[in-house]
């Protein structure tokens, strides 16, 4: 009697008044007859069954919905598994019969009675590699849950597009088409692709855009992909490559500075290929070309203002309107600064002054000139420093042949070896000047064709051929002298500062000799005869032979000496 007493403790009734009505109407049954009474009436139906069930009654306060399976048996269901929809007392629903439970309770399921129907419902109306659509309901780990009718099918993330999806949480609550891919009974699961019924879709695309697509059409795409070198376009079923050359007749550093990922853009076809399917796309053609009528914008020698926009070691590269640059070439800069890298003179974003110098039109080539925007100092040379002028400078560099002085900034002179003395024979300007010392010198010449000029040291100071020497030397005067220097064809002889006479080798020895030091040594004091002045050819010739004898006696005689009894080589030992 307890167990009935369970059964309807949910009424508003006493139980214990219940229980002696129950007992009296069954005739005071035990509680065991009761139990086998309720187990015969529910012996035919079979645990894991769908049955049919009649609302018994709704207690909102509890929220259960009493529902009777037929005789003697009920089993309560939470009425959240009615969904929106509150039952009333008579309507008859499918459950999921259970069993009984400790109390032996029926234990019902509405919602998985749903959940069955409904799959039995999509499993025969559908097999593997028929199209659905549903709802995505939840994110789950590997993939998505989608409501295809009412029952959960699994869609895996690397088939939720056609490339890999950064999250999947974006599809959370849209409906998908997707393709049946596996359908397991046993496990009552089904796994869709929304990538391959995309694939399939795209290539009938692919399939219709390669036949209908034609080198010049203008069609629109999406941007599906940003490279350093480009973009890919995606013009339904087949991407097409933008190359960054392509994009603008200007610069751009990166295509992402003029588009973005999934932006609809226009662009023209410049070509197809398809068979590899590639096709090329362009955005500056949409526009004419800068460089039409480039001849009457910009004719050779015309001048503008232009833009630095690069930097190379060899020049500057300079904007003149979008899409059209020249190069300025670094030897086009400067007329006379030496110039090692334009970075010395420019830098990017400088408004410049340029010259246009030539252009190439096939090759869209614009040779341009800084220099040539300013005036040739060159030009004002001549003007500035006329033949005789005295300048000031400081020696830049020395060659075998002179020495560079700079008269001002890019602007050399040079003073040959040959005017750096009168008299004094110089092999090397080193023996005269060093690189930086200050110098005085006189303009000897100027050729503004080959940017020479030319100067001149000794001319600051009086020829002493045309005087001096003349009158100090003449031909029979015995002179008093130092060898200086031995040559193969003789010896140097210093008369005075910076004045030498040459001393031939026949003139050394009345009889043939093998070397000029046969007879005489550098520092030797000796005495000569001047047998020649030339004041054309700046020389004084020099003769041993015909000098005073008495005067180079001791001097012949040490000579003899030394061939009988010669010095030992340094550092050998005596016999």
């Amino acid at each position: 009697m307890a167990l009935a007493s369970r059964r309807i403790k949910q009424y508003d009734i006493d139980p214990a008044e219940l229980d002696r009505q129950v007992a009296a109407a069954m005739g005071a049954v035990t509680d065991e007859q009761l139990s086998a009474q309720l187990h015969s009436s529910v012996k035919d139906i079979a645990t894991g069954q769908i049955v049919k069930a009649v609302v018994d009654s709704v207690d909102d306060r509890t929220g259960m919905v009493v529902m009777d399976i037929g005789g003697k048996s009920e089993g309560s269901i939470p009425l959240a598994e009615f969904g929106e929809t509150l039952p009333q007392k008579g309507e008859t629903y499918e459950v999921f019969y259970d069993g009984l439970d400790e109390n032996d309770t029926a234990v019902l399921s509405k919602k998985r009675a749903d959940r069955l129907r409904a799959w039995e419902r999509v499993s025969q109306k559908y097999k593997e590699g028929d199209e659905i659509q549903g709802i995505c309901q939840r994110k789950i780990k590997g993939g998505l849950l989608v409501d295809v009718e009412g029952v959960n099918v699994f869609l895996p993330a690397s088939q939720v597009n056609l490339r890999r999806t950064h999250d999947i949480s974006d599809f959370l609550g849209e409906p998908v088409r997707a393709r049946i891919i596996k359908i397991d009974q046993e496990r009552m699961n089904i796994v869709i692709s929304r990538r391959k019924l995309l694939e399939e879709e795209r290539q009938k695309q692919k399939e219709f855009l390669l036949s209908d697509i034609q080198e010049g059409q203008v069609r629109k795409g999406v941007v599906k992909n940003i490279a350093d070198f480009g973009v890919f376009v995606d013009l339904g079923g087949i991407d097409g490559l933008l190359h960054i050359t392509d994009m603008t007749w200007g610069r751009i550093n990166h295509p992402s500075e003029m588009v973005a990922l999934d932006q609809e853009i226009e662009i023209k076809v410049l070509r197809v290929d398809t068979e590899r399917e590639r096709i090329a796309l362009g955005l500056k053609q949409k526009q004419a070309s800068p460089w039409e009528g480039i001849e009457s914008r910009y004719p050779v020698n015309s001048k503008h203002v232009g833009e630095v926009v690069n930097i190379m070691s060899y020049g500057a590269f300079v904007k003149l309107e979008d899409g059209v640059e020249g190069l300025v070439h670094i030897s086009e800069m400067s007329w006379t600064r030496r110039i090692n890298h334009p970075s010395e003179l420019v830098k990017s974003g400088d408004k410049v002054e340029v010259v246009v110098l030539e252009y190439n039109k096939e090759k869209q080539e614009i040779s341009l000139g800084m220099k040539q925007a300013e005036t040739n100092p060159w030009d004002l040379v001549e003007q500035h420093y006329p033949v005789g002028t005295v300048i000031e400078g400081s020696v830049r560099n020395l060659t075998s042949y002179g020495a560079f002085v700079e008269i001002e900034e890019g602007i050399d002179g040079l003073l040959h070896v040959s005017d750096m003395s009168w008299t004094k024979k110089i092999t090397h300007p080193s023996e005269m000047v060093k690189k930086g010392d200050k110098l005085r010198c006189v303009v000897l010449s100027v050729d503004t064709q080959k940017k020479r000029i030319a100067l001149g040291y000794k001319q600051l100071s009086n020829d002493p051929w045309m005087d001096h020497i003349p009158n100090n030397y003449h031909v029979g005067d015995l002179l008093s002298g130092h060898v200086t220097k031995i040559t193969n064809f003789g010896a140097f002889v210093k008369l005075e500062d910076d004045l030498e006479g040459l001393l031939h080798i026949s003139e050394l020895s009345d009889h043939k000799i093998q070397s000029p030091e046969d007879v005489v040594r550098p520092g030797m004091k000796i005495e000569v005869r001047v047998i020649r002045v030339d004041t054309e050819e700046r020389k004084i010739g020099l003769s041993f032979v015909h000098a005073d004898f008495e005067e180079n006696k001791p001097l012949f005689e040490q000579i003899e000496k030394d061939k009988l009894n010669p010095k030992p080589a340094e550092g050998s030992q005596p016999a």
